[in-house]
């Protein structure tokens, strides 16, 4: 998991969310190296429920947060280079260009480029406060509004900063969607639980080696939680 792939500007609030690209780049090399191979989350559900091969090597997923303008500019040339794709969970508002975020355009040139494109609802907004309308709007319309602006599937849901709980739950499945990622650290499998799959955060300062050890430790972690917001 990813957000920000440029240095931290002084005064960042959350400045670990900045990976700088060289750092980025870094890891991506160490990933391919390790033999890993990225993969999107709809051909990871094909092979788990449907054995659909995957490319040679470790299959990984590696998903981007927000829809920062740099997850454009410099993950998607090292990405490239590669001859992966990312996943790039997108939310309508609340992040524009003014503040790094993607324009409409650049969001298509993801799409085009081969990335899935899968949302964070509206806004980021906080789901488990809010009620059956609102929640519906976050979920159920953003899905329907990222399908009828960029034409792609949008099966996976991402809980904004990994709040949810059963009716968050209830809310994605009514949707439609597949399956959701959080942002509890693990490794996902198929016998998982696919609304609450687990996610590594990766924050800057993150060496290539220290990612790998990253990916080699979350294979024993427990399954994530059945509700996660404020305070656990």
């Amino acid at each position: 998991m990813y957000h920000v792939i440029n240095p931290p500007p002084p005064g960042a609030k959350f400045p670990g969310l900045y990976v700088p690209p060289e750092e980025f780049a870094a890891q991506m090399r160490a990933l391919a190296q390790a033999g890993y191979h990225a993969v999107t989350m709809d051909q990871m559900l094909a092979n788990w429920t449907r054995g659909t091969p995957l490319p040679a090597g470790k299959p990984i997923v590696v998903s981007f947060d927000n829809g920062y303008q740099s997850q454009l500019t410099q993950a998607l040339p090292v990405l490239r280079r590669l001859g992966w794709v990312g996943v790039e969970n997108v939310q309508l508002t609340g992040l524009p260009p003014s503040q790094g975020g993607l324009s409409e355009a650049q969001v298509s040139e993801l799409v085009a480029d081969g990335w899935e494109l899968d949302t964070q609802g509206i806004s980021h907004a906080d789901l488990i406060t809010l009620g059956p309308a609102a929640l519906r709007e976050q979920v159920a319309v953003a899905r329907e509004e990222v399908r009828r602006r960029y034409h792609v599937p949008v099966n996976w849901f991402c809980y904004p900063s990994g709040h949810y709980n059963a009716t968050v739950i209830a809310e994605v499945k009514a949707a439609g969607y597949v399956g959701s990622t959080t942002v509890v650290p693990g490794w996902a499998g198929p016998g998982e639980d696919r609304y609450r799959l687990p996610r590594l955060r990766v924050l800057g300062g993150t060496s290539p080696q220290a990612l790998l050890s990253q990916i080699a430790a979350a294979r024993s972690n427990p399954a994530p939680p059945a509700t996660y917001g404020p305070g656990g």
